[in-house]
């Protein structure tokens, strides 16, 4: 199973479980439409947190990508020199 894919499980998870345990709770209707509001932005949150850590971990991958395809590229500029001038060295 995919990263994103267990996160959105394991919140989905969360989400539902403390929705059931607080509407099963007894409470008045304004408490319990407040514990609501207050869970939801903790899950809220923690969903944030958890896209900022992939979307970290994504830019530090794509960033080490560029440098070694920017490594590729030099080292090859680099051999294609050194061969013109060795198969022009062989001409004259």
């Amino acid at each position: 199973m995919k990263t994103g894919n267990k996160i959105i499980s394991v919140l989905g998870g969360v989400i539902i479980g403390t929705a059931l345990g607080i509407l099963f709770a007894p409470d008045k209707g304004k408490n319990t439409r407040k514990k609501i509001a207050d869970k939801g932005n903790d899950v809220k949150n923690d969903a944030m947190s958890s896209i900022n850590d992939v979307l970290g971990n994504l830019s530090e991958k794509c960033n080490t990508l560029i440098e070694k395809g920017e490594t590729l590229v030099q080292n090859g500029i680099e051999t294609a020199r050194r061969e013109y001038d060795a198969a022009k060295d062989q001409v004259k």
